[in-house]
């Protein structure tokens, strides 16, 4: 049985790997978009389906499970703000949300 580090230090290796591919251009890049996204704010920016795994390569879709059991092995919520990369989201935000225009 293959298991996957579920670690700080893993998932922080996991995540920071993890940015640069939803700053591109790709649909694996949109499909990590959308996972980073779900765990910022699902309510509001999207939830990432689990089918989505299926278009990612191996690697990209372990170190999402990474997070997904460091997450599961916390007490309470974190969120990816709290890891310092709260100025990182934002850049994914823009990149794949339109922002909502004010109502005139």
């Amino acid at each position: 049985m293959t298991s996957i580090p579920t670690d700080h230090d893993a998932m922080l290796a996991a995540l920071t790997r993890l940015i640069p591919i939803a700053m591109s251009d790709t649909g694996q890049s949109r499909r990590v978009a959308n996972f980073l996204m779900a765990w910022w704010n699902g309510p509001e920016l999207g939830h990432f389906e689990i089918a989505d795994l299926f278009g990612l390569d191996v690697a990209v879709a372990n170190d999402i499970a990474t997070i997904v059991g460091y997450l599961g092995q916390r007490p309470g919520a974190i969120y990816i703000d709290a890891l310092g990369f709260a100025e990182e989201m934002q850049d994914i935000i823009a990149l794949w949300r339109k922002p909502v225009s004010a109502s005139t």
